[in-house]
């Protein structure tokens, strides 16, 4: 039997799982990362990765001492810029995906007379979140970091390359920097006409190839022999994905985590996605990925714990509690979760979180459920732009973090009007990664192989008819609140610029 050491990094914390191919869990460790706010920036620390990805791999090998780990794959956040020099070292903080610095350069880009070309061939709409303005607003604004910038990265290519030595990316990572997944092309045009060299994009590959051996310096490092495999995944959303076990036309996932990631299958490609979500081939699992990630998922609950439940010994049981005692739809109040703008399906930077109907009765109890309803709204708004493509969605898989408060599990399904599959593994990022890592290196035959193995249902709930007629009425109000206030995001973001400036925040819990 073999086994898989996955690192995934996400947005509050490093872990390393292992698992054999049987789908046991047999060590895992974690450790907290710092995010860093200044005003419109969202960095963190590469040097801290590699620094605490050596002590999470430790910990997960003292645990299981005299087993050999035969591969290792990495997994993180997408979207994420790192610039490394020659010798891979970063060189400033990383940009974050909801980093928002590079606004001006994304519509710069749109102006080009190439990126409609572009956009067109990747199937992706620019934005400031993606690489390509991130790399110019370095160029444009950190020169002397750009001068010295052998490859631009993302966290797994930075990984990767300090495990290897190799920068070399898989095409769903390189797919944010507009690659053509289907001609397998950087857009070549496009980098040119913004003098981005394309030899400092890294090596591009499919999921599930071999990438090289532990190095000796890595090895040392982490502990882990030399002759353990490095095998390519891709990043935290596509294995959320694959992880929850999703393969048939028709089913969802909802992954949980920091971020909410709303995405189902299709076997075939679909001819017109639009704007508000993507479509990813994932070629060798034979399907194609619709949908998108938001900016706030779980981290709205953190957000709540840190407002209202600080000082509490059991902060989410009694958030549960308390939203369970407030009556549906939270005595007409209604929370828009933008608390750091917003990505997919509505594309909105300025956006900001608003409680709408606020009253004097109202409590923390009122407040906490209309948050815990806005997670459900999320996914009824990323189901109607997925159905827009002429899909449907019969079920949805809940995993992540927030797939540990059951009344929140009942209200996405009251909400949607779905059945909702709640998974017994709410890792499913990480066995995602592994699950495409042994697929890639035959260790099953099929994806469906590896998710009999890796991905068990525990609880299967249905929904209230009736509280679902409530809650459309609910999300039409949802709706007509964001309509009504998208004029005043901005005016708001130009006063705060201009009132408070630039502030550095440390952020323990996005």
């Amino acid at each position: 039997m073999k086994t898989i050491l996955v690192l995934n990094m996400g947005m509050k914390s490093i872990r390393s799982i292992i698992f054999d191919t049987e789908g046991n869990k047999l060590a895992s460790s974690a450790i907290p990362i710092e995010t860093f706010l200044k005003g419109e920036k969202v960095t963190q620390l590469p040097g801290e990765w590699w620094e605490k990805a050596c002590g999470v791999i430790r910990e997960t090998l003292l645990d299981v001492r005299n087993i050999t780990v035969d591969y290792l794959t990495v997994t993180s956040s997408s979207s994420c810029l790192v610039c490394v020099d020659r010798n891979g070292e970063a060189l400033m903080p990383c940009m974050m995906v909801s980093d928002k610095r590079a606004k001006e350069e994304s519509d710069y880009i749109k102006r080009l007379s190439t990126y409609q070309e572009a956009s067109k061939q990747a199937g992706l709409h620019m934005d400031a979140s993606l690489m390509l303005p991130k790399a110019l607003w370095v160029k444009n604004h950190e020169k002397e970091v750009y001068d010295k910038t052998y490859k631009l990265l993302a966290p797994n290519d930075y990984l990767i390359a300090k495990f290897t030595g190799r920068y070399v990316t898989d095409y769903m990572n390189a797919h944010k920097w507009h690659y053509d997944t289907q001609k397998k092309v950087y857009p070549a045009e496009l980098l040119k006409e913004t003098e981005i060299r394309e030899n400092m994009l890294p090596e591009v590959t499919a999921p599930g190839e071999y990438i090289g051996n532990i190095t000796k310096e890595a090895s040392e490092q982490t502990g882990l022999s030399c002759e353990t495999k490095v095998v390519i995944s891709t990043y935290d959303a596509i294995c959320s994905f694959v992880g929850s076990g999703v393969v048939k036309d028709g089913e969802a996932s909802d992954v949980s985590g920091t971020v909410t990631v709303f995405r189902a299958a299709s076997t075939r490609r679909l001819e017109t996605v639009g704007k508000k979500i993507q479509q990813l081939p994932y070629y060798e699992g034979g399907l194609h990925i619709v949908g998108g990630s938001n900016n706030m998922g779980g981290g709205l609950i953190e957000w709540v714990k840190q407002c209202y439940y600080q000082n509490e010994a059991l902060p989410y049981e009694l958030m549960e509690k308390d939203a369970g005692e407030a009556s549906l739809g939270a005595g007409g109040l209604i929370f828009l979760p933008y608390l750091l703008g917003e990505r997919a399906p509505i594309w909105d930077g300025d956006a900001r979180g608003v409680f709408f109907g606020l009253e004097r009765m109202h409590t923390r109890k009122e407040m906490t459920r209309a948050v815990f309803e806005s997670t459900g709204f999320i996914d009824l708004d990323m189901i109607a732009a997925i159905e827009e493509t002429g899909m449907k969605i019969n079920s949805i898989r809940l995993s992540g973090g927030l797939a540990r408060i059951n009344l929140i599990s009942q209200m996405k399904a009251d909400i949607t009007g779905r059945t909702v599959q709640v998974l017994s593994e709410f890792e499913t990022t990480a066995t995602g990664a592994a699950m495409m890592a042994l697929f890639g290196q035959g260790e099953y035959v099929s994806l469906s192989e590896a998710a009999d193995c890796f991905v068990k249902v525990r609880m299967m709930i249905c929904p209230d008819r009736k509280n679902y007629e409530k809650y459309q009425e609910l999300y039409r109000l949802y709706k007509e609140t964001y309509r009504t206030l998208k004029p005043l995001f901005p005016k708001r973001m130009e006063i705060t610029e201009r009132l408070y400036g630039d502030k550095r925040i440390k952020i323990e819990n996005l």
